[in-house]
C-alpha cells in the first residue's frame, strides 16, 4: 500500500487539502495529515481541520508522496518551515512522488525542487519566484518526473487523480474518477 503525507499550514486552502486527502484515502493510500505545531488548522476559509499529528512526529519517516496544498498564508507557511523544507529535499534525494497545488508550488521552488522543471500553479505564484530554471506552464496538472503541480482549487479533482495514477496506476484512477460521477 502506497503512503502519503499531506503537511497542513494554518491558513491552507481547505478546498484543496480535503480533495486530496479525500480522493488518495479512496483509491486505498495510506493517508497521514501533519500539522506545523499541535493545534487545529483554521484553513483560508475558517474551516477548521485537524491533523493526524504534528509534524515532528513524521520526521524521520518516509512517504511515496508528499503533496502540498496551497492556499495563503498556508502555503507561506509550508515554504518558511526548516522541517517542511528539510522533508521535500529528503524525499527529492530519495527519488519519490512530490506534489503541490495553487500557491503551493513555491514550497518546492524554495527547496529547489522545481529547478530546471515544468511546473504550474496559481497564476503569479511562481511568476514571482526568482528562478530562470522554472519552465512555468498553464497546464491544468504538469508532471515532470517525480514532480507533480497544479493551478488550483478547480484542479483539486484532476490533480489528486493524477496522484493516484502515478501511485496505484490507471485502473485505479479510472476506478475512484467513475465514483465521482463527473
Amino acid at each position: 500500500m502506497s503512503r502519503a503525507l499531506v503537511p497542513l499550514a494554518q491558513g491552507c486552502e481547505e478546498l484543496e487539502a480535503i480533495t486530496i486527502t479525500d480522493l488518495l484515502v479512496r483509491a486505498g493510500i495510506d493517508v497521514t495529515t501533519v500539522g506545523l505545531d499541535d493545534q487545529p488548522v483554521t484553513a483560508s476559509r475558517g474551516t477548521r481541520i485537524i491533523p493526524d499529528t504534528n509534524i515532528d512526529a513524521i520526521l524521520n519517516e518516509t512517504y511515496d508522496l508528499v503533496v502540498l496544498p496551497g492556499g495563503l498564508p498556508g502555503a507561506n507557511h509550508l515554504r518558511d518551515d526548516e522541517r517542511v523544507q528539510a522533508l521535500l529535499k529528503q524525499h527529492a534525494q530519495r527519488d519519490k512522488f512530490i506534489g503541490a497545488i495553487c500557491a503551493a508550488p513555491q514550497a518546492l521552488a524554495a527547496a529547489g525542487i522545481l529547478n530546471n522543471k515544468k511546473a504550474t500553479g496559481y497564476p503569479g505564484v511562481l511568476e514571482a519566484v526568482s528562478n530562470d530554471t522554472i519552465e512555468i506552464t498553464s497546464s491544468a496538472v504538469e508532471v515532470d518526473g517525480k514532480v507533480v503541480t497544479s493551478r488550483g482549487p478547480g484542479t483539486a479533482i484532476d490533480f489528486a487523480l493524477t496522484l493516484i495514477e502515478l501511485l496505484e496506476g490507471a485502473e485505479k484512477r479510472e476506478e475512484i474518477n467513475k465514483q465521482l460521477v463527473r
